[in-house]
């Protein structure tokens, strides 16, 4: 069902229910002022017969029968019946027996000076008067004919204003939900519009600060992720394929040459080797385009445990001088560290590994001396990392796109690599909430810091 007639039915069926309390109460309370009304007249009809056969001794029950039946005042099908000490009738008007009043009834009268009844269609009052010589109860009863007929027509009134109103609130709630959805209508409309051909397109939002701006909003944000993602995904894949081919065309180059003729055994050992060379250079990249994705994911997709980082740092170096000799890496821990829990950081030990190996293989690549000093520091509830190195540098006007995917600074050139470490860097630690940043002076050498927040603060 759309929402404009989801909406129309509701707002008609909330004020329908309003409509009908309000008109019960109206109905209930003019039936209530009818009943005291009547019942008013009853008592001082009651009063006036009462006082008149009481108080006045020339009036018996056959002077005040002809004053009844020539009273003006008497009201629709009245009927009057006067009751003795005795409970005996000395006066009635009820010719047919009409009324049947019982001994119970005109006891209670007596009890409580009062009661009201109803006997049929008549409502009835009994009321007991007494004086030193008398004690009666007078019993008075009348059809409301008027009364009723005000009420039939009360609810015939308000039956129609009822249906009616109901009928106009439908409509008038059809044009207020299509006036209410019509913002929506605007905003799925821009939507349709929008494909993968045009997703640097975005909602209107207009003026306002209203629910509607803000879904738009809220749509702008996410047509802004998608968009990045899908430049970052057309910008890896024809990266990656790029850097990709490169090797597998000198593969494919080599040993289309060294099949074009015999060649002695030297010259295949050779080519064997330079194709090898460049497998091995496929397989490191491979690795990388993997890390990479991995680093890419979203938080719930990796396990993360209690790590370390002194632990990391030296396993770490280990590995890379066993595959570089010739690389001298020194780690050096300040003294305020003094307990396990200043070195305890809660992550994934393989992407923080590649994260740390990729920062000291780059600063001791890049380094004539092929050096690297790790500082290791607490600073309040963040473990801090500085990688010092003294090669290179990067100017500065390439250091906002040193972490971008396959980035290569143009000092960088000559030397091997692929662009892709410094982006797995950054996005491993922004994945354990950390941060990074780096100060490089070219030709001095470079100053990568690492900030992770401790496991106490981060779990």
């Amino acid at each position: 069902m759309e929402i404009r007639k989801k909406i129309s039915i509701q707002f008609t069926v909330i004020v329908a229910v309003i409509q009908l309390l309000l008109y019960l109460a109206i109905y209930i309370s003019f039936a209530k002022s009818r009943e005291d009304d009547l019942y008013s007249k009853l008592e001082a009809k009651a009063k006036g017969v009462g006082q008149m056969l009481i108080d006045i001794v020339e009036i018996d029950a056959v002077l005040l029968a002809k004053i009844e039946q020539n009273n003006p005042l008497s009201l629709p099908y009245e009927k009057i019946i006067i009751y003795n000490y005795q409970n005996k009738v000395l006066f009635s008007s009820d010719e047919h027996g009409e009324i049947s009043i019982t001994t119970s009834l005109i006891d209670q009268a007596r009890l409580n000076n009062r009661v009201r009844t109803r006997i049929g269609e008549y409502e009835v009052l009994c009321k007991f008067y007494t004086n030193p010589n008398e004690r009666i109860v007078v019993v008075v009863a009348a059809i409301d004919t008027n009364g009723f007929k005000k009420l039939i027509a009360l609810r015939w009134i308000l039956g129609i204003v009822f249906i009616v109103g109901l009928v106009i609130v439908y409509f008038a709630g059809r044009i207020f939900a299509g006036r209410a959805v019509q913002p929506i209508l605007r905003v799925m409309a821009q939507v349709d519009k929008i494909s993968v051909s045009n997703l640097n397109a975005r909602l209107e939002e207009g003026p306002s600060k209203d629910e509607i701006a803000r879904l738009s909003a809220t749509f702008n944000k996410l047509l802004e992720r998608l968009e990045a993602s899908f430049k970052m995904q057309k910008s890896f894949i024809a990266n990656a394929s790029h850097e990709m081919n490169t090797p597998l065309t000198v593969i494919t180059g080599q040993l289309e040459v060294v099949l074009m003729k015999a060649r002695t055994n030297q010259e295949y050992t050779d080519t064997i080797n330079r194709v090898l060379s460049e497998m091995r250079n496929l397989n490191i990249l491979s690795v990388k385009l993997l890390m990479l994705a991995q680093a890419s994911t979203e938080l719930t997709n990796i396990s993360f445990t209690l790590l370390r980082i002194d632990d990391l740092l030296w396993q770490v170096r280990t590995e890379i001088i066993s595959r570089y000799p010739d690389f001298l890496i020194k780690i050096e821990m300040h003294q305020e560290i003094d307990d396990a829990a200043d070195l305890t950081v809660f992550g994934n030990e393989i992407l923080l590994k590649t994260a740390i190996a990729n920062i000291i293989e780059n600063g001791c690549k890049y380094s004539d001396n092929h050096k690297v000093e790790v500082d290791l520091a607490k600073v309040s509830e963040n473990i801090v990392l500085h990688f010092i190195d003294q090669g290179i540098g990067i100017p500065e006007n390439e250091m906002q796109m040193i972490f971008q995917p396959f980035y290569r600074s143009k000092s960088a050139k000559n030397n091997d690599g692929h662009g892709i470490g410094l982006s797995i860097v950054e996005k491993v630690i922004v994945l354990h909430k950390g941060k990074i940043s780096v100060h490089s002076e070219v030709g001095k050498g470079s100053d990568f810091c690492i900030q992770l927040p401790l496991a106490q603060k981060n779990s």
